[in-house]
């Protein structure tokens, strides 16, 4: 572990991941400036230091620029929502500051075994299904990192014999270095954030940092149906074991005859029926599987690991069912914030059903969405900034069933009018949800409560 002792620390950013960096900083007897550009005018220097707590004696710093500062810090912590290609960010680097991300400082103080998700989409379910599973296996077992809970919030509670489970975004793995998990998952790799990378190739770049720093004797977890992890799997360092939805694998899972299967040598053993997961979608087969192969890696016993793929429950805000209303069936998945992901939420629906779109522009393009549809879709309803675009491509693909909406009220009480008995009304933007919303949780707690008015 670092001795940041009498360090001076810039943390860039004073969200929940910023503001647990300070804490645990200052606990650690460094000198911490907290510094937010506070575009929105909502952060003031008491609330922050409250927030940090008790006997934090370092600076607030709120507007302006980190290079206004008259001193040079010896390290810059980058909050996940801070661009790495800023020019304060650059200038630090050019001068030999050390700069590095949450996550990475995280690990400085981490202990015991590490287990890290990555992915477009899924990452949040598995995370949870794998904490779940590990802390029914062991106990002591923390869940943090982009699931919502910083890891350097819970950090200090781990130690030799605990289980850490860290999802791990592109923004997060961006700012690693010496970051290294025992084992890595990367589910899947698809368009994304390219409004913030720039280029695919930075986004792929930035995923397959996961498994930058592991060993031959660590695993990773990877997808075989993704044209991406494929063709990028040769060369890495840790030991591969691939999970496919499609296909038999060798030494690997996969689904048949209704079971999620293991291939050990040449033997097979059924690990879980698929009817009895709570989780629903062939999307949500392979979060269960790459949660299986790090189970086994750890060497849960078998039926320890079964029963906890029977109880786990939903994610809230993936595919999560909220209530039926005069037959009607509504599922809130906010969290499908990218095309890949909502066209997975669209795949698992078994009924007509009403699709609620639209929301903040990441430069994605919605083809294969739409193309998803396949008849399923009776009405799309779409909000935000992206409606037009979104409209224009789907008139281009010859469906014409939509119409804009002004608000997520107007959105359910359409849906609550027309839906018949036995359709489903799902939630899934495709979008982010900045611009008419904090973030993806309270969209999808203001549609869950729309849906409980009702």
């Amino acid at each position: 572990m670092i001795d940041f002792t009498n360090k001076k620390i810039l943390i860039a950013g004073a969200g929940k991941s910023g503001i647990a960096a300070a804490k645990l900083l200052s606990e650690s007897h460094a000198i911490v400036i907290v510094h937010d550009s506070n575009s929105k005018g909502l952060l003031t220097e008491e609330s922050l230091k409250e927030q940090i707590g008790e006997g934090f004696e370092g600076r607030i710093i709120l507007g302006g620029d980190p290079l206004d500062l008259k001193e040079t810090p010896d390290y810059c912590i980058l909050s996940p929502g801070v661009p790495i290609d800023l020019p304060f960010v650059t200038a630090f680097k050019e001068s030999g500051v050390k700069v590095i991300g949450e996550i990475e400082l995280g690990f400085y103080f981490s202990k015991g075994r590490i287990a890290a998700v990555t992915g477009t989409n899924g990452k949040t379910t598995t995370t949870a299904l794998t904490g779940h599973i590990l802390q029914k296996a062991f106990g002591n077992t923390i869940v943090a990192g982009n699931i919502g809970i910083p890891y350097t919030e819970l950090v200090k509670s781990t130690n030799d014999s605990s289980y850490t489970v860290a999802e791990v975004s592109s923004f997060q793995l961006d700012t690693t270095d010496s970051f290294r998990p025992d084992v890595s998952m990367i589910l899947n790799i698809t368009p994304d954030h390219l409004d913030r990378h720039h280029t695919m190739e930075n986004y792929i770049n930035a995923k397959l940092k996961i498994t930058k720093n592991q060993y031959e004797g660590d695993l990773c977890i990877l997808n075989a149906e993704d044209p991406i992890l494929a063709a990028r799997a040769e060369g890495l360092m840790p030991h591969v074991v691939w999970f496919s939805s499609k296909r038999e694998i060798k030494n690997g899972l996969f689904v048949k005859d209704g079971f999620i299967v293991l291939d050990d040598m040449g033997t097979h053993t059924k690990i879980c029926e698929l009817d009895k997961l709570k989780i629903i979608g062939e999307h949500n087969w392979e979060n269960a599987m790459a949660s299986i192969a790090c189970a086994l890696f750890f060497k849960v016993p078998l039926d320890v690991l079964r029963e906890a793929l029977y109880s786990f429950e939903p994610v809230e805000h993936r595919i999560e069912y909220v209530r039926t209303v005069n037959g009607v069936k509504y599922y809130n998945d906010s969290k499908g914030t990218n095309p890949d992901a909502s066209i997975k939420a669209v795949n698992a629906m078994t009924t007509r059903t009403y699709l609620i779109g639209g929301g903040y522009d990441k430069n994605s393009e919605y083809d294969e969405w739409i193309e998803s549809f396949d008849g399923k879709i009776k009405c799309l309803l779409l909000m935000g900034q992206t409606r037009e675009k979104i409209a224009a491509c789907a008139e281009k693909h010859g469906f014409e069933d939509y119409r804009f909406v002004e608000s997520m009220e107007e959105a359910v009480r359409y849906c609550a009018d027309n839906a018949q008995p036995g359709e489903t009304v799902l939630l899934s933007p495709c979008c982010a949800s900045w611009g008419m919303f904090k973030n993806y949780e309270e969209r999808g707690r203001i549609f869950k409560d729309l849906v409980r008015a009702l």
